[in-house]
């Protein structure tokens, strides 16, 4: 049985992966990512195939298609073999009567790079012990730490992996935004993002808050709104409700204390 929200163990596993080879369906970024990278490690893959695959002897498959096509494509695929999916939000009934996994790396994949998987986590779950271990397997073969996240839990999940990634790229937006306004690349911001990161990281976000709103210098905020009013006056609701949502951070550590 997975425990909720623990590590899954790395070693001791019972059973080996089905003979043969797995099938990626799913030509998007993720697919095509997986498909790489699972191939350069050693296994052997079918694909990245369409959405209306012949698998062949393909004992496993996982589906990298969009959350809503998931069911339809799974119903398509005959009984008697693991079907998983890379879906972090999406529970495992979609699957139907499927041996089913899940196997979601926690990391964004763009086009502009190669994807490259290995030290990410991967939310991992299973059906059976048999669904569990294959997509821990695939998991690490990829070089990712598998975790375990309840089926009650997805959603929450998958909702901070969007705040983590799709969130602060809009607020970088905003900065980047007002940074042209003063003719400044956002290039000159990179090391002061990367030293938040890694506070965050190391830290938590109570204690590694900065800025004039962790001082207490509103003088300093309301300087800032108006420049953000003046310049990017679209941006000045996204500023308002992130100066709101500073300052309970702020306060939250001041009682904390």
């Amino acid at each position: 049985m997975i425990m909720r929200n623990s590590v899954v163990p790395m070693d001791h596993l019972s059973r080996d992966l089905p003979e043969g080879p797995v099938a990626i369906v799913g030509q998007g970024r993720m697919g095509t990512a997986l498909a790489r990278s699972l191939r350069d490690a050693g296994t052997e893959i079918v694909g990245p195939l369409g959405r209306d695959p012949d698998v062949g002897n393909a004992p496993v498959v996982l589906l990298c298609v969009p959350d809503g096509a998931i069911a339809d494509v799974a119903a398509r695929l005959r009984l008697g073999i693991v079907v998983g999916h890379c879906s972090g939000a999406t529970g495992l009934g979609v699957l139907g009567e499927h041996e089913g996994f899940s196997l979601h790396p926690l990391m964004t994949i763009t086009r502009a790079a190669p994807a490259s998987f290995d030290g990410c986590a991967a939310a991992i779950a299973g059906t059976t012990q048999l669904g569990s271990e294959v997509a821990r397997k695939l998991a690490m073969s990829l070089g990712m730490r598998p975790i375990a996240v309840a089926e009650g839990d997805r959603a929450a999940y998958h909702a901070a992996a969007s705040v983590a990634a799709n969130f602060l790229v809009t607020v970088l937006g905003l900065a980047e935004d007002m940074a042209a306004t003063a003719g400044v690349d956002r290039g000159a911001f990179l090391p002061l993002v990367e030293t938040a990161f890694r506070n965050w990281g190391e830290l938590g976000a109570s204690r590694a808050l900065t800025g004039p709103i962790a001082r207490g210098d509103e003088k300093t905020v309301a300087l800032q709104r108006f420049a953000v009013g003046q310049r990017c006056p679209q941006s000045l609701f996204l500023f308002d409700a992130l100066v709101e949502a500073t300052r309970d951070l702020a306060f939250n550590r001041t009682v904390q204390k």
